[in-house]
Order: structure tokens, then C-alpha cells, then sequence
């Protein structure tokens, strides 16, 4: 049975809800303010909150209400969209333009505002001002990013990676030559597009392969020890026995394991010090470093006939070296339509944005030392750009979330 606090709450909201019915949000914010009184962390009291305060102008309230509601839940696209608005008109340009991005972002993640048919009529008008408002902010922010390193190379220097920044935000359009060349993240044009890239573009792959009996031995220790192994793609997704990735040919669920050295830049120590000589000679090597990317650097073990199945990688800035330590028959890896036969010992080095795939047909296990490194076709400036780029898109999307 409720109490008196709560019936009267409860009548609140009710004829919230009846003004609500009527298009009176005025009033309708004024009765949820009564409810947010007797319960602080109301939702729908929050919301109506702050669109009313939106409404009225009183832009401060509405962005502290909104803010409260989107902590809770930080899936309502609308709510970033006035919060977005609320900010814009508080001169707040940097705050405003990641609020928009994050309404567009996870409005579009659930199927709306992808067009006018996906976008409630009165919500259009201010759906595409967040469009315009963020090509035109997100734009300007990565100008900015990259105005120093202009000063310093010289704007000739930096027009592909500029050329890069304009395919990544749908400024510019730029076929890819090769249609089996499918980045998920960063194209970067003008470069050539190969599938294998040749050894001698490489100079310290002599050095990685010279090292290929003393690594197997510290591989083999962390297979016999178990430890340290995870599953390369995360646990499967639930009611799944396997990764939809994965795919086996044999009587046991397919299994690919990774012992990271480095992963999305982040070091793991204690592989690191169980493996104190791989380690040392891998941070000594020309990898590719973006603060929360790279490098990634592992052990990299497949499972009896387990398949990796038919995917692509993220950009054409930094290419995947695979140093073959153990290998049984019936292993092999293709990239594009040309299919490689790993040898142990002998380095390849590969373009992941073409579509590749690699398998274990046999009953022993296979394992490989992957690393990345830039793509040489990229000058020390572009790298150096490319670096800066790719972190300020992280920072960007992250305040975005």
C-alpha cells in the first residue's frame, strides 16, 4: 500500500502526464518539478525537466537536468540532442559539439535519424543543424590537431594526410583501387594498394627471424604454463559456444588464443617479463605507437581446425607482420585471392585491410608472433600526423560517449 508521499507523487505525475497529453510542457514541468522534489533521481522527471527548461530558455537548468538524466541513461539520443542545443546557446562550442555527435552516434546505432522517414517530424529541423554543426566542428577540431605539424613540414608535406581526413569524415569522396581493400576505420589514399609487401622494404626482419629459435622457446614455456592466454576476440556472445568469427573443421569448438605483449598501445607487464627476451627485441623494432591503438604485438595460437573466417582490418597506416614459430601442415593464411603458406622462421608482412583469412587444418597446434608497423609508403611527416590524427579522434569520440 502506498503512503500519503507516494499517492501524492503518484497524482503528480498523473496530471504531468494528462498536460503532457495536451501539449502544455510548460506546465507539465512545473508538476515534475514537484516530483523531482520527493524523488531526486527521477528519469522521466528529469527528461520533462529538461526539455521545458530547454523551452523556456533557461538554458543553465536544462543542460544540469538533461546531464542528470543522460547518467543514468545514456542512451537517450533526444536528450543529448537538447543537451546539445542547450549548450550551443551557453557558448559552449567544444561541449555542444560532442553532445551532438553522441545524440547522432547512438541515435544512428538503433536504426533512427538516418534519414527523414527514420526521424519524428519534429525533431528533423534540429537533427540536421546536429548534422551540419558537427561536419562543420568535427572538421575544424582536426585542423586543429594537425596546424603544428603543418608549421613544421610544410603544408605540401601534409596534404594526403589532409586528403585522409576528409575521406574519414565523408568530406571527400575517394574510390579504393582495389575492391577487395575494405579499411573499417581510416583509409589513408594515395598510397599503393598490395595485399604482401615485399621483405626488402623491411630492414629489421632479419633481426626478428635470427630470433626465431629463443622466442619459440619462451613461446613453448607459456603454452606448457597455460598462462597468460585469452581469447583473441573476447568471450562469445551469449547462447554462442564460439566467436561467429571462428569457425572449426574438427569434433572441438574452435579456439584463437593471444599472449599480448602490447594491446591497443597498452603494455601487459607481466607478459612482458615472463617473456623478458621476445619483449626486449620487440620494443626495440620500428612498431607503430597511437596512444589507446598501438602497437599490438602477441603470440598468436590457433587451435586444431580452428578458421579464422573472411574479415578486414581497421586502417592502411600500419601493415601485420606474422613471424611463423610453430607450424604444422595444412596451415595457411590468404590475403586478397593470394594464399601464403607460413614457413617457420620466415617473416610476412600483409595489408589486413584486404580481406583475409587464415586456418588450422590440422590436429597440432599453430602459432605466430604478429606485430605492426607503419606502412612504409608513408613519409616520417605523414606518420607523425597519422599519429596525432588518429588520438585526436579518440579523444573526440570519447567525450562524445
Amino acid at each position: 500500500m502506498n503512503t500519503p508521499a507516494e499517492a501524492q507523487l503518484a497524482q503528480w505525475r498523473q496530471a504531468a502526464h494528462a498536460c503532457l497529453g495536451r501539449g502544455d510542457l510548460q506546465q507539465a514541468g512545473q508538476l515534475f518539478q514537484r516530483v523531482l522534489e520527493g524523488a531526486p533521481d527521477d528519469l522521466e522527471a528529469l527528461q520533462v525537466l529538461g526539455a521545458a527548461r530547454l523551452l523556456a530558455g533557461d538554458y543553465s537548468a536544462a543542460a544540469q537536468m538533461l546531464r542528470q538524466a543522460l547518467i543514468q541513461a545514456p542512451d537517450l539520443f533526444v536528450e543529448r540532442l537538447r543537451l546539445g542545443l542547450a549548450l550551443e546557446q551557453l557558448s559552449r562550442p567544444h561541449d555542444a559539439l560532442a553532445a551532438y555527435f553522441g545524440a547522432l552516434r547512438t541515435a544512428q546505432q538503433q536504426g533512427r535519424w538516418l534519414s527523414d522517414e527514420t526521424t519524428a517530424p519534429g525533431l528533423r529541423e534540429a537533427v540536421k543543424h546536429a548534422m551540419r554543426y558537427v561536419d562543420a566542428g568535427r572538421l575544424a577540431w582536426f585542423r586543429r590537431t594537425l596546424e603544428p605539424l603543418q608549421q613544421r613540414y610544410g603544408v605540401a608535406e601534409m596534404r594526403r594526410v589532409e586528403h585522409c581526413l576528409e575521406v574519414y569524415l565523408g568530406e571527400r569522396s575517394e574510390p579504393i583501387p582495389d575492391p577487395r581493400q575494405r579499411p573499417k576505420f581510416l583509409y589513408f589514399p594515395g598510397i599503393p594498394s598490395q595485399p604482401y609487401y615485399p621483405r626488402e622494404r623491411f630492414a629489421w626482419l632479419d633481426s626478428l627471424e635470427a630470433a626465431t629459435d629463443w622466442m619459440r622457446g619462451e613461446l613453448q614455456s607459456v603454452l606448457a604454463q597455460e598462462q597468460g592466454l585469452e581469447a583473441f576476440l573476447g568471450p562469445p556472445p551469449p547462447g554462442q559456444s564460439e566467436q561467429a568469427m571462428l569457425s572449426s573443421s574438427g569434433p572441438r569448438p574452435a579456439a584463437w588464443d593471444a599472449y599480448f605483449f602490447y594491446r591497443h598501445g597498452e603494455r601487459y607487464d607481466a607478459n612482458a617479463a615472463a617473456c623478458p627476451r621476445t619483449s626486449a627485441l620487440l620494443d626495440s623494432l620500428p612498431l607503430t605507437r597511437i596512444r589507446g591503438h598501438a602497437p599490438e604485438t602477441l603470440f598468436s595460437v590457433l587451435s586444431p581446425g580452428t578458421h579464422i573466417l573472411p574479415h578486414t582490418g581497421v586502417t592502411n597506416v600500419r601493415l601485420v607482420t606474422h613471424l611463423p614459430l610453430i607450424v604444422p601442415p595444412d596451415c595457411a593464411l590468404r590475403v586478397g585471392r593470394e594464399t601464403h603458406i607460413w614457413q617457420e622462421g620466415r617473416c610476412v608482412t600483409f595489408d589486413d585491410t584486404f580481406e583475409h583469412e587464415a586456418w588450422n587444418r590440422s590436429e597440432q597446434t599453430r602459432a605466430v608472433l604478429i606485430l605492426d608497423s607503419w606502412n612504409p609508403d608513408l613519409s616520417e611527416a605523414e606518420c607523425a600526423a597519422v599519429t596525432e590524427l588518429i588520438g585526436a579522434i579518440g579523444d573526440f569520440n570519447a567525450a562524445s560517449a
